[in-house]
């Protein structure tokens, strides 16, 4: 029997995962590596600790499963995306650890880009909204901050790339700079209508393209890696919200999928056509078979299941992060409290990097129960506010929701969705579609399926959650937390 092996390198944690023909997981390894804040709003990681967590957890998977390499038809690639690496092209090393798609250090500069008249060129080329969420200020931060760093990138001796790049440098024992048009498509600087690198927008950010990687379609033999004795298929690479709406199934216009991980991010698929939102979303890059081009319309909320994370590590309130979901049930409701979790600004449809978490509602009764319960309920009001965005943008209704990620196990998070939603929220059998999108696409890659509709026959539902409440309760709710928003944004 032969398998599909996909690497799947997040935000706090690395992931491997190996699939048989079915899309049936057969071993699995995760490993958590340190997250770091060297000032306020800064956010880095070391590229050597997520390539070593990467590694680990793909030689555990290859223990457990007693599968050779021999046995593995490709490898799939699906990572954190917009987080930027730099390294020197002959040693391998690093110039500045990697900054992290969270990373705000950069919003000044982002302001200035706004106020000298650049966001319409931006948003018409890439489809993305002015910030430092994106990678093209964050690699000109170090350009700019690194001595000598400009003239070696001039010179053609540095390399960036976001986190599949990073990987296939590693799997290819330093043979391949290479990326594919999702991951491309979140710097800022990748046209994603003529899919190539924007020579007018490496002018604006003044980039040189010497250090930028060459760019295929996600489904591509990007190169081999021979790390394990026989030499594996490194046959796709892409963006892990892209994987998880190729892992979902949702390849026709309208199909849509919530991922909720250290962020939560909300994908419409839109087909060939780009649709440019008129509500805080963005355009990007959809994962592609071939060379046409396919889009998506995304919403970004950038603290999700981070939230829970803050809880344990910070505040201490839970010991792991699988114990909010008990905590939350011992109320009935968050008894007036609201959290919004602005640890990194706030993401679509406000677009402020300036933004600071806050919890209102507090009082003498108020629990750690009841923060929990807010927090929770957190998630589930910053993704209703990006679902109705889309809706606005598309002009109709959703017919359903497809949910996964780590917190989609969370019933009553995925209950209350579906209650200020109005729609059901399905989930699916293999809630790790991330993989399973990167899996699928490396398998298309080699032949072992014809197709992506193949691909859909495999998808199987899990339970579906159905609304519970009137739109009357759901729409108070929501403007409840609306109203929070601005009172967090007047202050």
């Amino acid at each position: 029997m032969t398998y599909l092996l996909a690497l799947d390198q997040g935000t706090s944690s690395s992931r491997s995962i190996l699939f048989d023909r079915l899309g049936n997981i057969v071993a699995s390894a995760q490993q958590e590596f340190p997250q770091y804040f060297p000032q306020a709003a800064w956010v880095e990681h070391q590229a050597h600790e997520i390539w070593q967590s990467q590694l680990n957890t793909l030689q555990q998977v290859l223990q457990q499963s007693g599968v050779s390499a021999n046995q593995i038809a490709a490898i799939g690639i699906t990572n954190q995306r917009e987080t930027c690496i730099v390294w020197n092209r002959k040693t391998g090393e690093p110039i500045y650890p990697a900054i992290v798609w969270q990373d705000r250090r950069t919003a000044a500069y982002c302001d200035e880009l706004k106020q000298a008249g650049h966001s319409e060129l931006i948003q018409a080329k890439t489809g993305l909204v002015i910030d430092p969420y994106f990678s093209a200020s964050k690699l000109r931060w170090i350009l700019d901050h690194v001595p000598h760093a400009r003239q070696q990138a001039q010179q053609g001796l540095l390399a960036f790339g976001t986190v599949d790049s990073w990987l296939a440098y590693q799997l290819s024992e330093k043979q391949l700079h290479v990326s594919d048009v999702t991951n491309a498509s979140r710097t800022m600087l990748w046209n994603i209508h003529s899919n190539q690198w924007d020579q007018e927008l490496l002018s604006l950010f003044d980039i040189p393209k010497a250090i930028l990687p060459e760019v295929f379609p996600s489904s591509h033999r990007f190169g081999v890696c021979k790390l394990f004795g026989s030499p594996i298929p490194i046959a796709s690479m892409v963006g892990d919200q892209q994987a998880a709406l190729f892992g979902q199934a949702c390849f026709s216009s309208g199909m849509a999928k919530n991922t909720y991980g250290t962020g939560c991010f909300l994908l419409a698929h839109t087909g060939e056509s780009c649709t440019q939102s008129q509500h805080g979303l963005i355009s990007t890059s959809a994962a592609q078979v071939n060379q046409q081009t396919q889009f998506a319309l995304e919403g970004s909320v950038f603290i999700g299941g981070a939230v829970v994370q803050w809880l344990r590590d910070q505040l201490h309130l839970i010991q792991h992060s699988s114990d909010i979901e008990a905590l939350a049930a011992e109320v009935p409701d968050s008894d007036g409290v609201i959290f919004v979790p602005a640890f990194a600004g706030l993401g679509a449809p406000y677009w402020d990097p300036q933004a600071k978490g806050a919890i209102f509602g507090l009082h003498r009764g108020t629990t750690g129960a009841h923060i929990a319960r807010a927090a929770i309920e957190a998630i589930a009001f910053q993704s209703a506010e990006l679902l109705f965005a889309m809706q606005n943008d598309q002009q109709g209704k959703m017919k359903e929701l497809r949910v996964d990620g780590g917190a989609s196990a969370n019933k009553a998070l995925l209950q209350l969705q579906a209650d200020l939603l109005g729609i059901p929220v399905v989930r699916p059998k293999i809630i790790e579609t991330t993989a399973l999108g990167a899996a699928y696409l490396a398998g298309i890659c080699i032949g072992m399926y014809s197709n992506s509709e193949e691909c859909s026959q495999l998808w199987q539902e899990d339970c579906r959650f159905m609304p519970a409440i009137s739109p009357y309760q759901a729409n108070s709710r929501l403007q409840a937390w609306k109203s929070a928003i601005q009172r967090l944004r007047s202050t």
